[in-house]
C-alpha cells in the first residue's frame, strides 16, 4: 500500500473521530460523556503517534520510548483526575485569623 493511501486513510479516520467527538458533545450520556470523549481522544492520539510521528515503521527502541512517554502522560492524567474527583471528600476549612487582625 502506498504511503499516500495510508495517510489519506488516517486523515479520514481522524476526521471521523473528530465528528464523533462533536456528536458525543451533543448527546447526554451523564458521567459517560467524559469517558467517551477521552476514549476518542486517546484513539486520535494513537493514530497521530503511530503514523504522523512514524513510530509504527520505526525501530523497537523508538517504539519503546514513545510508549513510555505515552504511559507517563496517562499517569499524569490519572493523578490529575484523582485530585479533581476527590476534592469534595473533605470539608472545606477556613484559615485561622492572622495575628495582625487582632486589636
Amino acid at each position: 500500500m502506498k504511503a499516500g493511501t495510508i495517510y489519506l486513510r488516517v486523515y479520514l479516520a481522524l476526521l471521523l473521530l473528530a465528528a464523533a467527538t462533536t456528536g458525543i458533545a451533543f448527546i447526554d450520556l451523564g458521567a459517560g460523556s467524559a469517558l467517551a470523549a477521552m476514549l476518542i481522544a486517546a484513539a486520535k492520539t494513537v493514530l497521530v503517534i503511530l503514523y504522523f510521528m512514524h513510530v509504527r515503521f520505526s525501530s523497537a527502541i523508538t517504539r519503546l520510548f514513545a510508549g513510555v512517554g505515552f504511559a507517563f502522560l496517562l499517569i499524569l492524567v490519572a493523578l490529575t483526575m484523582s485530585d479533581v474527583l476527590t476534592r469534595g471528600w473533605l470539608p472545606a476549612t477556613t484559615p485561622p485569623p492572622s495575628k495582625s487582625a487582632r486589636p
